[in-house]
């Protein structure tokens, strides 16, 4: 055998290696976690998303976390949203003592870019220690920006959902 073919295994190997450390940078740790959600635009300010809702690119986001007796925020990330309207945001350790929410900051789109109080953000877990088995990828629910002015089809598009129940119809 020559020196080339005795050495290219072990150059193999060492490839593999590298790439192996390279991959497990990439991975959160025990405390990390990865947020994702969606931000759309509420043209009906109907308070969910309805068939003429669009999702807004280009929006910020920010995550929020503070101690469950009030206080300063123990954690604030930013994250901007992908053309369909989708974010991610990597946290790097465990928030077990606080309250973790994903918060509305600024929409691109001047005609959505209401921000309506309490209806603004998402909460998530951002803990190990709450009887969830899953890796470290939190979902967040999807959070909206409303229009100044309902579009004029609004009426129609919120009878068609059949919301004899609700207290009160935008």
């Amino acid at each position: 055998m020559t020196r080339c073919m005795l050495a290219r295994p072990l150059l193999a190997s060492l490839l593999l290696l590298a790439l192996a450390g390279v991959a497990s940078a990439y991975e959160k740790g025990p405390g990390g976690f990865v947020v994702t959600g969606r931000v759309y635009c509420d043209p009906c300010r109907a308070g969910f998303e309805t068939n003429v809702s669009k999702n807004i690119g280009g929006a910020t986001v920010a995550v929020d976390c503070r101690p469950f007796n009030g206080g300063d925020s123990k954690l604030k990330a930013e994250a901007t949203t992908d053309q369909y309207g989708w974010y991610k945001i990597d946290i790097d350790q465990d928030h077990q003592e606080e309250i973790c929410e994903v918060l509305l900051a600024r929409s691109p789109d001047p005609a959505c870019s209401e921000i309506e109080e309490f209806r603004d953000r998402a909460r998530v877990p951002l803990t190990r220690n709450n009887g969830l088995k899953q890796q470290g990828t939190r979902y967040a629910n999807p959070i909206a920006f409303f229009r100044k002015e309902p579009l004029k089809d609004c009426g129609g598009i919120l009878q068609a959902y059949d919301l004899k129940d609700a207290p009160e119809t935008p």
